[in-house]
């Protein structure tokens, strides 16, 4: 392809582009596909000449847009938003462009300055503390991962790293029930064992129980464990419950634990003022973690991990080529020592692009809204006699289900059975929680175009299929 030809086809992908961000809600949330519908379509050996890209938008057009879900779909509700902006799909196309591996100041100067600056902004937008100082990372699962090496390797003055365990270690780390799987994955891969994490009961509001961890810590001490790191949650996945971030520091400084909080997703939240209740504490956290992708509207992936003590990042994943040195590396953050990988993505541009294009005030006035929809759903639950709460309305996740007057066996499979209905509608798209055995049906709203429109048509749904799941099931019984 050359220039005047990617000029031609560029142009044309952009206006595919612009009426996708357009016509996005009219597509089926969920395709209409099963396992293999598309591989078959996709021939088995790679072509030997040079296809036109005609015929290859064609096919994307007619064999694998028909089998994406449709993420950015205002009538997704599934998991968590991993919403975007026009601002960062065109900062993204020139990150693309550009190519750029930002592993070191030398590499792209402004790339490695602007995100001191991105991290910067972050950190008073979100109101933590001045000391704080950090990186972007590509995921939260990656940052806790970080936490979990960085407080072995300072809780063994950075001996493992250079010398491998010893086999008497026997470190814990220590987080709530309702815990992203991120921290079991990162227990896994940083030599600690699944064995070591010990999950603490929650309380009603399931957050974490501050006097169970405490006791747990104690118990371990006794038993010549070796408590490593705590995991606290702003906005567990199931639920976005925030467990008491002060009452967790607390303990974690009396005990010498290294404090990772994970906001992944509710950390967004923090940029309105009234809503830092749920942060109180933090400024005495050793790590802090959030996603941009998921919630401030930059697009996958990009996730804002912040730092106390940087030094102790820094000594725990440096290193040191005779190619990677270079005159002015006092001088500079090298982010290539800020984490895991060496190559780096210049993904500070898509922040810089969505906050001056937003503004911060933009950005607020969006996620005050999701969060009074989340408002308007709750009262609108608990008005119905039909259907019930299974958990309080941190913000814009609600677990509810239809209840009637059944076993919880035969609800939740009436639940089930409404929530698989509504799916393969196409209209349509949220998963499932199960809280205390009983199953849930858990919305999750915050897509950047987003309307009140669509949560009504949401609840409009699914009470009319739960009338009609519900009069099939007394039919036949």
């Amino acid at each position: 392809m050359n220039n005047e030809e990617f000029r031609k086809y560029g142009h044309e992908l952009v206006d595919w582009m612009a009426d996708y961000f357009r016509d996005v809600e009219s597509y089926p949330v969920l395709p209409d596909v099963t396992p293999g519908d598309i591989i078959k379509q996709i021939p088995p050996k790679a072509p030997a000449q040079a296809e036109s890209f005609e015929t290859i938008f064609s096919d994307f057009k007619e064999k694998i847009l028909p089998g994406m879900t449709h993420w950015e779909s205002p009538n997704f509700m599934a998991y968590f938003p991993a919403n975007k902006s026009k601002a960062s799909v065109l900062a993204e196309m020139l990150m693309s462009t550009m190519g750029a591996q930002c592993m070191m100041w030398l590499t792209s100067p402004a790339a490695a300055e602007l995100e001191e600056q991105m991290m910067n902004w972050l950190r008073d937008m979100l109101g933590l503390p001045s000391h704080f100082t950090g990186s972007i990372q590509d995921t939260a699962s990656t940052s806790t991962l970080c936490a979990i090496l960085t407080a072995r390797e300072r809780a063994t003055t950075y001996d493992i790293n250079q010398r491998g365990f010893s086999g008497d270690e026997k470190f814990t780390i220590y987080c709530s029930e309702q815990i992203h799987s991120s921290i079991d994955k990162g227990a896994k891969i940083a030599g600690l064992g699944l064995e070591q994490v010990r999950k603490i009961p929650t309380d009603a509001l399931y957050a974490l129980k501050a006097d169970m961890l405490r006791k747990q810590i104690e118990e371990d001490i006794a038993n010549a464990f070796r408590p490593l790191c705590v995991v606290s949650a702003i906005g567990t996945t199931g639920t976005t419950a925030v467990d008491p971030i002060a009452a967790i520091s607390d303990i974690c400084e009396e005990f010498r634990i290294w404090h990772h909080v994970d906001a992944a997703y509710a950390g967004t939240v923090l940029v309105l003022p009234e809503m830092r209740w749920m942060s109180e504490g933090v400024e005495r956290a050793d790590s802090f973690v959030f996603n941009p992708h998921k919630w401030m509207f930059t697009n996958f992936d990009c996730t804002a991990y912040f730092v106390k003590d940087p030094a102790a990042l820094v000594n725990t994943f440096a290193i040191s080529l005779d190619i990677l040195k270079t005159d002015v590396d006092n001088e500079v953050k090298n982010y290539r020592d800020w984490g895991i990988p060496l190559g780096r993505r210049f993904r500070a541009l898509k922040l810089w692009f969505v906050i001056r294009e937003m503004g911060v005030s933009g950005i607020q006035e969006k996620i005050r809204s999701h969060i009074a929809y989340g408002q308007w759903l709750k009262a609108e639950i608990e008005a119905h006699p039909d259907f019930e709460l299974l958990a309080p309305v941190v913000l814009n996740t609600l677990n509810f289900r239809f209840k009637v007057d059944e076993p919880d066996g035969t609800l939740n499979s009436l639940n089930k059975q409404i929530m698989d209905n509504v799916n393969k509608s196409g209209k349509l798209f949220f998963v499932q929680n199960v809280l205390e055995g009983r199953f849930a049906l858990r919305l999750a709203f915050g897509g950047t175009e987003l309307e009140k429109r669509h949560v009504e048509n949401a609840w409009k749904l699914i009470q009319e299929e739960a009338e009609s799941v519900y009069g099939r099931f007394k039919k036949q019984t």
